[in-house]
């Protein structure tokens, strides 16, 4: 079959990382071809954020609640001095417009350099193609899972006592014991009305099933004197942490698909949208998009952080807080630099450091056992 002219960008994948490179490479000026199944379909997930994450070009509209200072509970209360924010997320689709991109509606294939191939035999070419379908979930790819209820803010108000989110709350009020594996209580605020309570999982290899979560909930909200109605709309959440390689039979991976997705907190989307600007310029002056997106200093963060899931994996069920406990002690700077500094090699290998040396001998014996 005629392949289509070629254009400068080709995405395959059109959510929330996709949908971000395409808009931006066409902002920039690029002509830009994206291909999706269901390309305008309505996204529902909550996506969260460290403000100091998001670029300055996304709108103001998209935030939907700023948190000044989130509370996360360990083996005893911290307080996170970094501004964490939740987006609108419906706000966030309208603001990456796809106007300027041509959009194909069509299963891929096969991707390679230069070329898409779909499912009718179609070839779409472009001088740059990149891949942002995700990434499917495996029986043997380490996952997060949640399971999230949204209800008004007087209601939620007993699960946040005082604070107004935690970031995470990792107390055992949700009817487990010692030797269960662990999951914490997820608590923001959706809007000014609204606010998500969510047990979650962080990572599993299995993960906790939805079920239990859903019941972990439910006994935990009871223990704090929350009732939620039967109609509250609810939020099932299950990903792969493990994100795709970075570059795979000669096409650059972009989000989740590349990369790009922090293999210890499954947070993926602010780093896509900060990348997606700098790629769109590298592409217009003739760099290379990938030394562009992976430099040497990324790709040895990336491997610290692939350590860093290797240990949350290896802890026992009561060294995870306390593991926690070593890691809200940081200053915030190294907390930044390990969960959103891509490049930040230095600050990483610090952050990781200081944990090893204030965390319990327990939790150290088992840091070592997993990174030999």
């Amino acid at each position: 079959m005629r392949a289509a002219r070629t254009a400068d960008v080709l995405v395959a994948g059109l959510g929330p990382s996709g949908r971000a490179l395409a808009a931006r490479c066409a902002q920039a000026g690029l002509t830009v071809r994206a291909v999706d199944p269901s390309p305008h379909r309505v996204w529902t997930a909550t996506y969260g954020a460290w403000a100091d994450e998001l670029p300055s070009w996304l709108p103001e509209s998209v935030l939907a609640a700023r948190v000044e200072s989130p509370g996360a509970w360990t083996t005893r209360p911290h307080v996170l001095d970094r501004p964490y924010a939740v987006l609108d997320t419906a706000a966030l689709q309208r603001s990456l417009s796809l106007e300027s991109v041509t959009v194909t509606q069509a299963r891929v294939r096969s991707v390679g350099p230069g070329e898409v191939v779909l499912d009718d035999g179609q070839r779409l070419r472009a001088s740059h193609v990149f891949d942002a379908r995700g990434v499917p979930v495996s029986s043997e790819s380490a996952q997060q899972t949640a399971f999230g209820v949204v209800t008004d803010a007087d209601t939620a108000a007993p699960a946040l006592e005082d604070r107004s989110a935690w970031f995470m709350d990792w107390r055992r009020d949700n009817g487990t014991t010692e030797t269960d594996p662990p999951s914490f209580l997820y608590a923001v605020p959706l809007d000014d009305e609204r606010v998500l309570l969510e047990e979650t999982c962080l990572v599993g290899r299995p993960a906790l099933p939805l079920a239990e979560l859903q019941r972990r909930l439910a006994t935990r909200l009871s223990a704090r004197g929350v009732e939620v109605a039967a109609t509250a709309p609810v939020e099932r959440v299950r990903f792969s942490v493990e994100g795709g390689p970075r570059r795979h039979d000669g096409v650059l991976g972009f989000g989740a698909c590349g990369g790009l997705m922090h293999p210890a907190t499954g947070y993926a989307v602010a780093a896509a949208l900060a990348a997606a600007d700098p790629l769109a310029s590298a592409i217009r002056s003739g760099s290379d998009p990938y030394r562009l997106l992976w430099p040497r200093s990324a790709r040895a963060v990336a491997t610290f952080r692939t350590i860093g899931l290797r240990v949350l994996l290896g802890l026992r069920p009561t060294e995870v807080p306390e593991f926690f406990a070593a890691f809200f002690d940081l200053p915030i700077a190294r907390q930044r630099a390990y969960l959103s500094g891509r490049t930040d090699v230095v600050g990483t290998l610090d952050g990781m450091r200081r944990v090893f040396g204030a965390a319990p001998s327990g939790v150290r014996w088992s840091i070592l056992r997993r990174i030999r």
